[in-house]
């Protein structure tokens, strides 16, 4: 069941790699610099990899509940695994009133799935079972690994130009009785290098929200309880945008962040009509093979 894009993610996370370490030797105007990148880039994804789990529930504040706790979630996320062959993941209530999920984890074995106060109130059992549906067949391609990965290169990706900059503003004097390092190189960190992640970071969150909606269609057999509920988390969410830190946006299910005009742009999550029509064609694809297999 679970497929696909992961040559094509792993090329778009050497990018976001290779933006550190050309960006550390245009700034620095030498192999040191480059070296303060490939650094950076390395200690970052083994970061992000053995905990992208706890990074992700801290930042929205996730308190991990139990089947005494909420016993219909649990027993609906065990129906769920079983349909989709992954081993149970821990589960989490997020204490805000935006509705919304994600799943988060380095591998099946270790994953988390959280969902917000406010879902579970906005939802009905259908709707509800297709968002978990989505971020388990996330957990399923490994996607939640990917993520936090991009994310987490893509934050390094403006601290490193930050704090070359900085150093290069007032730091000592290089070898040419120069200043600091290459402009140009400066100007790729600070302002050109973030702008590349950010597209990087979207491609490959476009790329896996797509995938995983087809998961939830193919795990519940009812893509359009997925768009129902994508359609309410849209028009919801609008109204109470959810606090977080953006670097973690695209392991939630849905754009949580307020935003128009240019920032529009750099929206880590395809259109939810486009996702609605997706999934609406998915749905009549299935009334169509019942139809002819009973005929």
């Amino acid at each position: 069941m679970f497929k696909g894009g992961q040559i094509k993610t792993a090329a778009l996370l050497g990018l976001m790699s290779g933006l550190l370490v050309l960006g550390g030797y245009w700034a620095t105007g030498s192999n040191q610099g480059a070296l303060i990148g490939l650094i950076f880039a390395a200690v970052t994804s083994f970061g992000s990899w053995f905990y992208s789990d706890k990074a992700a529930l801290a930042a929205y504040k996730a308190q991990p509940v139990t089947r005494e706790q909420v016993p219909e979630l649990y027993d609906m996320v065990a129906d769920l695994v079983k349909k989709a062959d992954l081993p149970m993941p821990k589960l989490a209530i997020v204490p805000t009133q935006t509705p919304n999920a994600f799943a988060t984890g380095r591998n099946p074995q270790n994953a988390a799935v959280a969902v917000t106060q406010g879902i579970m109130q906005i939802l009905d059992k259908d709707e509800l079972a297709g968002v978990i549906a989505h971020e388990l067949t996330h957990i399923g391609n490994r996607d939640t690994l990917t993520q936090a990965v991009a994310g987490t290169l893509g934050g390094a990706v403006t601290f490193l130009g930050r704090m070359l900059s900085f150093g290069a503003l007032y730091g000592p004097v290089n070898r040419d009785s120069r200043q600091g390092g290459n402009p140009l190189g400066l100007l790729v960190l600070v302002i050109l290098a973030p702008i590349s992640a950010s597209l990087v970071q979207m491609a490959i969150s476009r790329t896996r929200e797509f995938a995983a909606d087809r998961g939830s269609a193919e795990i519940t057999g009812n893509p359009l309880a997925l768009a129902s509920a994508l359609q309410k988390l849209e028009s919801i969410g609008k109204k109470i945008p959810m606090n977080g830190n953006p670097a973690f946006e695209p392991v939630l299910i849905i754009n949580p962040f307020s935003g128009g005009g240019l920032q529009s742009l750099f929206r880590t999550h395809p259109p939810t009509e486009e996702r609605v029509r997706k999934l609406q064609e998915l749905a009549q694809q299935q009334t169509y093979t019942n139809f002819a297999s009973n005929n």
